[in-house]
């Protein structure tokens, strides 16, 4: 795959169309989504937000192509440009003393209604790099070894930077009152990005490129007309948008459609090509007068819009949709690929440790530093209120065949204290950090080595994670594991 600067700079340099689309179509969702919370579900002010977005891209392309990823300036470009536009619509509305509110969306549940309203402004509280890592885990969904190529970093240095973020995320909503009966990172992944009207990516990068080439005059004037135009936008297209609700019923509706749309492409490439030829005969594109230029952008957009609607028509005839992410729902994790098994399990001993790590900190905190001798003293003192830790239902963990796994009350890979031990002072991993916990036993690995993770602190007192195939106690002879059964 094409990186998304490399794309950018083909747009620069040569005003490749094709290549500005495919940017476009990686990213609306994220930037379209970021855009509808900001301006309080209004779907309208959420694709304008989307243009101004786009077309700020196009317009600096230039220097925008030089970033490493794009990821985290259209997130933040959407932010800016939700808010501007929600403080002119305030305006318009005090002006013409009017009230006319969008009904938005009812919320997936009770975790994401707490946390959609303060969302956007808690990650732009995080520093650039972090906020980066959980855009691209969570919000795009990108592997970790794809993250770390990104950021220059290998794959568990990438893990361990998304794991720091997301803890620094969840502290901010706590300072806010904000926390989630379900895992943060799920409630995140499922929510937080949504998808984007199938209009607005054609309209975008059709748009977006014209409006980078006549100047910011013509991009206003085009915003305008948008609005003017939205009416017989949804004119023009809602032959497509019937017949693809109908596919399944009547292969004959979907051939009419298809002619449809392609007499009225033809329709309008003859306007388009008709007043191109006007501006030829002028003498110069400079003349066009605004209403001219004005047109030519609209039926560009539209023109733009039809032709994606009829090669997706194309595609369901040929049933060549993309297909959605499968989802797996096992009655036991042994029903699961060795390789899958590996992952759900290394996962689950992560966040168990990570649950264990907050406890020890508390306990640590009421303790003059020291850390417990027992995970007995940890339940004793209260910092430790559960023994058994099980998988949070109705999450998703990726899996590494590509497929997701729903958790379901049926899974039987529940832990327990007795699956963990305490280390004392002296294990430490190859950076020199002190480990205060792992698992008792190694997972097994069905590639190599079987997977030992070790928990303890980083150098900011987060929790981190250290999975390898190492047994640190073997390199630190003088160090032994401590008793770990609470009644000890």
């Amino acid at each position: 795959m094409t990186p998304d600067p490399q794309l950018l700079a083909q747009f620069a340099r040569d005003r490749s169309e094709d290549a500005f689309a495919e940017l476009v179509r990686r990213h609306v969702n994220l930037v379209y989504s970021a855009a509808l919370r900001q301006v309080g579900g209004d779907t309208h002010l959420a694709q304008d937000a989307a243009q101004i977005v786009f077309n700020d891209l196009a317009r600096k392309a230039p220097t925008l192509a030089n970033r490493a990823s794009l990821t985290g300036w259209l997130y933040t470009s959407a932010r800016f440009a939700a808010a501007k536009l929600t403080r002119a619509e305030h305006r318009r509305r005090n002006r013409e003393e009017t009230i006319m509110r969008e009904p938005t969306e009812a919320a997936p549940g009770p975790d994401w209604e707490k946390l959609q309203p303060v969302l956007d402004d808690v990650m732009h509280q995080l520093n650039e790099t972090d906020r980066e890592a959980i855009l691209l885990r969570y919000f795009e969904d990108r592997p970790f070894a794809e993250i770390g190529a990104r950021c220059g970093v290998n794959e568990n240095t990438a893990r361990m930077r998304v794991e720091r973020a997301l803890e620094k995320l969840r502290h901010l909503l706590a300072k806010r009152g904000v926390s989630t009966t379900a895992a943060l990172a799920s409630v995140i992944s499922l929510n937080a990005v949504q998808t984007a009207p199938a209009v607005l990516t054609a309209l975008l990068a059709t748009t977006a490129t014209a409006t980078a080439g006549v100047g910011t005059l013509t991009f206003w004037n085009f915003m305008n007309l948008t609005k003017l135009k939205l009416g017989l936008g949804a004119l023009v297209v809602i032959g497509a948008s019937v017949a693809l609700t109908v596919q399944h019923q009547s292969q004959k509706k979907l051939l009419t459609a298809n002619e449809t749309l392609v007499q009225q492409i033809a329709r309008l490439k003859a306007d388009n090509e008709s007043i191109s030829n006007r501006a030829v005969r002028a003498g110069e594109s400079a003349s066009l007068s605004k209403d001219q230029l004005n047109e030519l952008l609209r039926l560009r957009g539209e023109v733009g819009m039809l032709r994606q609607q009829t090669n997706e028509l194309a595609q369901l005839r040929a049933g060549n949709q993309k297909p959605t992410p499968e989802v797996l729902q096992v009655e036991s994790i042994n029903q699961l690929s060795a390789e899958d098994q590996l992952s759900v399990r290394r996962t689950h001993v992560v966040n168990t440790e990570t649950s264990l790590l907050r406890a020890v900190k508390s306990y640590a905190a009421n303790h003059n530093g020291q850390n417990p001798g027992s995970f007995g003293e940890l339940i004793d003192s209260g910092a430790l209120t559960t023994t058994n830790f099980t998988l949070a239902v109705g999450g998703r963990i990726r899996l590494p065949s590509g497929k997701w796994l729903l958790v379901t009350p049926n899974l039987d890979d529940a832990l327990s204290l007795d699956n963990f031990e305490l280390l004392k002072a002296g294990v430490v991993d190859d950076q020199g950090r002190n480990l205060i916990l792992r698992n008792r036993a190694p997972i097994p690995n069905p590639a190599g080595d079987p997977v030992w993770v070790y928990g303890g602190f980083s150098d900011r007192g987060m929790p981190m994670s250290v999975i390898i195939s190492t047994d640190f106690t073997i390199a630190n002879p003088h160090a032994t594991q401590t008793a770990t059964s609470p009644d000890k």
